[in-house]
């Protein structure tokens, strides 16, 4: 858990989005706060919006029902080692970045073959998305033309994502999901001179997805 400094700042960030008119937050807004989930992306933008209302969306993301209640509760936690040395920034989590031709096909082929869920979907049409599975983060950017070369890309194997799981077993078991779900292998499941255990997936757009895990 963060610490309630951090979580103060990630409420202010929030607040300071919705003043500037920043889009994306409002597709978050929508997702966490209940009374914003009927809101369009301009209504939510246009709607009074406090520092509490930012700080009770930093609470639900952590799993608490209000401000006080994750107050009270980093209160009780024990303080750790790590708690009480120096405070320093922390990443908590990263997204991959994929460039795809339609958002909506994009968003349909996560979460209908790769199991991900949908974080949110922006734009009238839709330009920008984010999709989730666990920790796994992958941003999703309309362009109209490819990126990356597709030749140059298969020739070279270059990867735009790469996911990992715990144990051998999961690897497996990721592998078969995906199977059984018809989707097309870039390169199947094998173990690695480095005494990994990974396979590699190809989206819609060409896209390489590695995904791995411990040989045993």
């Amino acid at each position: 858990m963060p610490s309630l400094e951090n979580l103060r700042k990630q409420a202010k960030l929030i607040l300071r989005w919705h003043r500037e008119r920043y889009y994306p937050v409002a597709a978050q807004i929508r997702q966490v706060l209940p009374r914003f989930a009927n809101l369009s992306d301009p209504e939510i933008l246009a709607h009074p919006f406090k520092l509490s209302d930012a700080q009770e969306m930093v609470a639900r993301q952590a799993g608490f029902d209000s401000w006080r209640a994750l107050k009270t509760g980093i209160a009780t936690m024990p303080q750790t080692a790590a708690q009480t040395t120096a405070a320093r920034p922390i990443i908590s989590e990263t997204a991959a970045q994929l460039f795809v031709a339609n958002i909506k096909a994009s968003c349909d082929f996560f979460v209908d073959k790769l199991g991900f869920s949908i974080v949110y979907v922006y734009g009238e049409p839709p330009f920008h998305a984010q999709v989730k599975r666990d920790r796994g983060l992958i941003t999703l950017r309309c362009v109209d033309r490819p990126v990356i070369d597709p030749e140059l890309r298969d020739r070279e194997s270059l990867l735009s994502s790469d996911m990992c799981v715990d144990t051998a077993e999961e690897i497996k078991q990721l592998y078969l999901e995906f199977q059984a779900k018809g989707v097309t292998f870039d390169q199947t499941l094998r173990k690695e001179p480095w005494g990994a255990r990974t396979f590699i997936v190809k989206d819609l757009d060409g896209n390489l997805l590695l995904f791995a895990g411990p040989a045993e």
